[in-house]
């Protein structure tokens, strides 16, 4: 194999640092371990003193993010552009580059991730996918209006069947979107993988949110962890399999801050009836500060404890995180959003006032005054109203991207850690996974637009 050496190579120097990353590690001045063991520290330093003396010894690997806001808002943004330009022809070519961006920023054991994903296999897999689609769903449309006449005289529960049996396609499409992106990645040098069993995932997603819904939420947790270890099983790394360890009882009470929001929403109702509005209607905004809470609590919990109970031989996964500094970073990154989006906004709503009201006037018969915001300038109208249109949604992405998407990465990569990475030079390489259709699904039912 061509790249055996080079991929030997990078993983013996993932388990022992080179001298320059240890004494940079180790403290302010550059000093030693002996060095640090010969000053007055604080708990903190020497807390970082052992992480570095682990690594060191090869028993973990810390990540690194090394991304910046700035050159991820110019990049979303210049390519948001292009997309606007080509009629969203780019997308696929700004997804790479984004991807690539990110995946070059996190790097666990100061070894960057890789991302190796083509535009053209994306685009020819959105084009795949839309054929097969269309078929499928203008021969079942088909059918089910058919159908739908003639036993209800109408077309309702016919457009109810069809929105249901585009529900499994939507699991199969995010399955295989895992698929594509894992196959696309590397680290040291070696892919990742998932096995094939998209429709297996579908068929056990459907079920076990009918469990859900039948419990009314109380096995949320177990679904969240039945497929997560669906996934996990059957995910690789070189020619190591990963395992999902654990139960779903773990999860459970993650969902503790919607119980307690349930509990105010009833007690809320409560004081309603006995006549004190004021009261129960902060008890509701309460619990819907709650539910918000809740839904990041649980999100960033069920991760952390999935990821510790993760197996790759005898190789460990540790994340953490703090809730409350994920929940901030959507509160204040979304807000900043809104704020910056809302200047072109409003100058949208001036330019759309100004053609609506050139129409009004020669409605009621004041050409004359209707004929200063005719010929060029009215086009010129047109124009800024078009352009300010798409401005809205380019910087709201390249916001969000800047000020969510890269604080949230950023935490969750440095959050990471890899135990037993003494026994990385062990894994070695995995055939190439071949995606006829990429990630082709998911981008014509808009659920892989994520990274």
């Amino acid at each position: 194999m061509p790249d055996a050496v080079p991929v030997a190579a990078a993983r013996n120097s993932a388990v022992a640092p080179s001298p320059r990353n240890r004494q940079s590690a180790c403290g302010n001045g550059g000093g030693t371990g002996t060095d640090l063991k010969a000053q007055e520290i604080s708990p903190g330093t020497q807390a970082r003193a052992e992480d570095v003396a682990q690594q060191e010894r090869g028993e973990h690997l810390s990540t690194h993010f090394a991304g910046r806001r700035w050159p991820i808002f110019k990049l979303t943004l210049g390519t948001g552009v292009l997309t606007v330009l080509t009629l969203g022809l780019y997308r696929f070519w700004q997804k790479t580059r984004i991807r690539r961006w990110y995946w070059s920023a996190i790097r666990p054991g100061g070894h960057p991730l890789d991302y190796v994903g083509e535009p053209f296999e994306k685009l020819l897999g959105f084009l795949i996918a839309v054929v097969i689609l269309a078929f499928y769903i203008g021969i079942v449309n088909l059918g089910l209006m058919f159908a739908s006449f003639a036993v209800f005289q109408g077309n309702t529960a016919a457009y109810a069947l069809s929105f249901v049996g585009v529900i499994p396609i939507w699991f199969y499409a995010r399955y295989r979107a895992r698929r594509y992106v894992l196959a696309r990645t590397r680290w040291m040098g070696l892919r990742f993988g998932l096995a094939p069993g998209a429709w297996g995932f579908a068929l056990r997603a459907l079920w076990h949110w009918l469990l859900t819904l039948i419990t009314l939420g109380l096995l949320w947790p177990r679904m969240t962890f039945k497929l997560e270890k669906y996934r996990t099983d059957r995910t690789w790394f070189g020619d190591h399999s990963m395992e999902q360890g654990g139960s779903w009882f773990m999860l459970f009470w993650c969902i503790k801050w919607h119980l307690f929001a349930l509990g105010l929403l009833f007690v809320s109702t409560v004081v309603l009836g006995a006549g004190l509005a004021p009261l129960a209607i902060l008890g509701y905004i309460l619990a819907g500060l709650m539910l918000l809470f809740g839904a990041v609590y649980y999100r960033v919990e069920t991760r952390k404890r999935m990821a510790g109970a993760k197996r790759l031989g005898p190789i460990r996964l540790q994340l953490v995180l703090s809730p409350f500094r994920v929940f901030w970073i959507l509160l204040s990154g979304y807000a900043l959003a809104l704020l910056v989006s809302a200047i072109p906004t409003a100058f949208l709503g001036v330019l759309f006032l100004r053609l609506q009201s050139a129409d009004t006037l020669t409605e009621v018969g004041m050409e004359n005054v209707s004929q200063l915001f005719s010929g060029a300038d009215r086009w010129l109208l047109v124009g800024m109203t078009a352009m300010s249109y798409f401005a809205v949604f380019l910087i709201w992405s390249a916001v969000t991207q800047a000020w969510v998407t890269l604080p949230l990465t950023r935490l969750y990569a440095r959050g990471l850690r890899i135990d037993g990475a003494e026994s990385l030079p062990a894994i070695h390489q995995r055939p190439r996974d071949d995606h006829l259709e990429a990630e082709g699904f998911a981008e014509a039912l808009d659920v892989g637009a994520s990274l």
